[in-house]
């Protein structure tokens, strides 16, 4: 069995089976990203320095574990379509919002 077919899109994207050195922390500051992009649309309050912190560290140590599952899962593809769905969901709420404004 190849290791290269059964691959997720990013991972075969960053080429993990080729060069893991420099995919690996390509797939796992991708998943950062859509984590934090996620969080902050989905599901983020404000909160103290303090607390953001610890939420910050915890979803930085959380990501390592999601990277080795995104080797061979749709981790990071999952995360994606969560953001975009976010994204579209925020520019809806925006636009209706904007609507009632100008009605009353």
């Amino acid at each position: 069995m190849d290791v290269a077919e059964s691959l997720s899109f990013f991972a075969a994207l960053f080429q993990l089976d080729k060069n893991p050195g420099v995919g690996t922390p390509l797939l796992y500051l991708t998943i950062v990203a859509l984590c934090i992009l996620v969080y902050k649309l989905g599901f983020a309050k404000p909160l103290s320095l303090g607390k953001s912190i610890i939420i910050y560290l915890f979803l930085f140590l959380g990501c390592t574990v999601l990277t080795f599952l995104a080797i061979f899962l749709p981790i990071t593809e999952g995360l994606l379509v969560a953001a975009l769905i976010l994204i579209i969901y925020k520019i809806r709420l925006y636009n209706q919002k904007k609507q009632d404004a100008k009605l009353g």
